[in-house]
């Protein structure tokens, strides 16, 4: 997967739009960070995807996005504000003696 992320980023020419993955390496952050940012609004996919689909995104508008520094700390906060609230509720869980899976059906 990392070889094909490189590989797009070094294309001369990016195509037009991209994958959630491309995305993500072209913003630098992981893959599974990218529905963070959607469900937080900081980034809009192309159309109107079902939630459990594929999502496209506009590489111009990524390329803003990535130049935008305000953008990028909101971005950071929710990825960091999710992990700690994630973390947190399964800190609680183990105190409370709650099993891994009854913590995973929480989320």
């Amino acid at each position: 997967m990392q070889q094909d992320i490189e590989r797009f980023l070094n294309l001369r020419h990016l195509p037009a739009s991209c994958s959630a993955a491309q995305a993500a390496g072209f913003l630098g952050i992981s893959p599974h960070e990218v529905p963070i940012l959607l469900a937080r609004g900081l980034l809009k996919p192309l159309g109107h995807p079902a939630p459990n689909a594929p999502k496209s995104f506009l590489t111009a508008k990524l390329k803003e996005l990535a130049e935008d520094e305000k953008w990028f700390g909101k971005a950071k906060d929710a990825i960091s504000e999710h992990w700690h609230h994630k973390n947190t509720r399964k800190k609680r869980a183990a105190l409370a003696g709650d099993t891994p899976e009854e913590v995973a059906n929480a989320d």
